[in-house]
């Protein structure tokens, strides 16, 4: 699996305490803008204490993911307040073997790892048939697995992406878009590190929202996020 950040809003946190001064004050943009970063630091942590979550729209950041399964994607989608830009395979085909993910649950048993390969060699060669007998690529695709990797590029503003490491950071998620938030987290706590330092599961701030299906480790998880 491959993350990248790609671009974002120039100077997002600065962006975002103009936003939220502005709310407030009568003085020009010009103005706020400039305003100096130790103020900034104090405002921005004021924002995210008291919940005031709609300045942070106007901070933009767009991801570059490749690796992932088809899987992984179909979860990602579900976060609707974003924008995608996802490889097609109807008009990629994968004439050449395609790529794979194989979970680690079944790489860790070898006999059902083989069987895991040879099956999807099997529908590669299937697949390849298909194609080659001049059925459309749009078609041949219905028989590819959820196992097929997938490349999409990911926009989402910075109240969105917190909402999206609440949930898919917790230990619950499933682990390939788990890895991935970790991955996009941990990149983008470089460029925006007070509107991120609390950001992840939901456990970092309060008790675990998952009650009864709780994982149990919320002191692992705060120090792991602590150190990410």
């Amino acid at each position: 699996m491959l993350v990248q950040l790609l671009t974002h809003t120039p100077e997002p946190e600065r962006v975002v305490a103009a936003a939220a001064r502005l709310c407030y004050s009568d003085s020009s943009i010009d103005e706020l803008m400039g305003r100096e970063a130790a103020e900034q630091e104090k405002l921005l942590r004021k924002i995210l204490e008291l919940g005031h979550y709609s300045v942070l729209e106007h901070a933009q950041f767009t991801f570059g993911v490749e690796g992932i399964s088809r899987a992984c994607s179909h979860q990602l989608v579900r976060h609707r307040l974003a924008s995608y830009s996802q490889q097609s395979q109807r008009y990629v085909s994968h004439v050449e073997q395609f790529g794979a993910v194989t979970p680690p649950s079944i790489a860790a048993q070898p006999e059902l790892a083989a069987k895991y390969a040879a099956l999807l060699e099997i529908v590669h060669q299937h697949y390849r048939d298909f194609i080659e007998a001049g059925i459309p690529a749009e078609d041949a695709r219905f028989v590819l697995p959820n196992a097929a990797t997938t490349k999409i590029v990911i926009t989402m503003n910075a109240r969105e992406l917190k909402h999206f490491f609440h949930l898919r950071c917790c230990r619950r998620a499933q682990w390939e878009i788990q890895i991935m938030a970790k991955k996009m987290l941990r990149l983008i706590r470089q460029v925006a590190p007070i509107l991120f330092a609390t950001a992840g599961p939901g456990c970092l701030e309060g008790p675990c929202p998952e009650g009864a299906m709780t994982c149990g480790a919320i002191k692992e998880v705060r120090q792991e996020y602590s150190d990410l």
